[in-house]
Parts: C-alpha cells; structure tokens; sequence
C-alpha cells in the first residue's frame, strides 16, 4: 500500500507569521510551489497558499498585510504512514490543496499537495492489479446437471 511518505514532498517551504504576504507570494512564485507552511517557535501554526495571496492579480489584497492575515489557520495534518487514498479522500472531502504532514510528535515533516497526487496518478505509479477470475451466470453449471453429475438424479 503506498503511504503519505512515499509521496510527500520535503524539506518543506516555510515562512513565519510575520512575513509580508507579497514576500512571501513572491517566494511561491519563484520557487514554482502553491503553498508555504506557517511555523512559530510552538510548531505549525497554518499553511498560505498562492490563492490565498490573491495569485498574480493580488497585489492589492497582500499589499500591507502579513502572512498571518492570510493563511489558513489550523491546517489538516496527517502521518508519514497514512494511506495515500485516505490522504486524497481528505483533500477532496474538505475541498483543500495540501496536507501538511507531522511526526508523532507534531513536527513538520513533509507536505502532500493535490498536484503530487494528480502527478502519481499521471506517471501511473500504483499497486498491481490483481487479475481475478469473475463469475458470471455463463459459468454456473445448472442446478439439475449438477445433481445429475453427482449421481442424485
């Protein structure tokens, strides 16, 4: 079973609270990522994302805020051993674009977008399948030439 570590991608970008939100969009867009993780001294404290910044027409929303206005607060986490398909079923259940991904002891360890998902599904990397004989009602052998074969008719 492929798990959240298989797929996470780290060391994870982060950005502190107080960051501006036009430093840290600018960062997003020139490293190519959609979302940075917020941390404080006490851990993960929320995750911003490039929508959140308002994207490339959000001068005017990021203008003279910071990072903290902006992000999403509370992010959902998960495990290095959770399951991918749960890992897709939280993000499409709670409509998000990123997990971020912590130890037992809830430090950052990783972080699981929708587009390393759509990435592993594209590159086709999943579980064999196992090719199982399905049953039909062709199969059946009728109830009479049954019996008949062993004799009770």
């Amino acid at each position: 079973m492929l798990r959240v570590q298989d797929l996470m991608t780290q060391p994870v970008e982060t950005v502190r609270a107080a960051t501006p939100a036009d430093e840290a969009w600018a960062r997003m867009h020139t490293k190519g990522i959609h979302h940075l993780v917020v941390i404080t001294a006490a851990g993960v404290v929320g995750v911003i994302s490039d929508r959140d910044a308002g994207g490339r027409r959000g001068s005017s929303l990021r203008r003279g805020r910071t990072v903290a206005d902006l992000m999403s607060r509370s992010p959902v986490c998960v495990t290095p051993d959770t399951p991918v398909r749960k890992a897709a079923n939280v993000l499409r259940g709670r409509s998000i674009g990123s997990l971020v991904v912590t130890d037992d002891r809830g430090r950052l360890v990783g972080i699981v977008t929708a587009a390393d998902l759509l990435e592993l599904l594209g590159r086709g990397i999943e579980h064999p399948v196992v090719e199982r004989r399905r049953w039909t009602l062709k199969h059946r052998v009728p109830h009479r030439k049954r019996h008949q074969a062993a004799g009770a008719w």
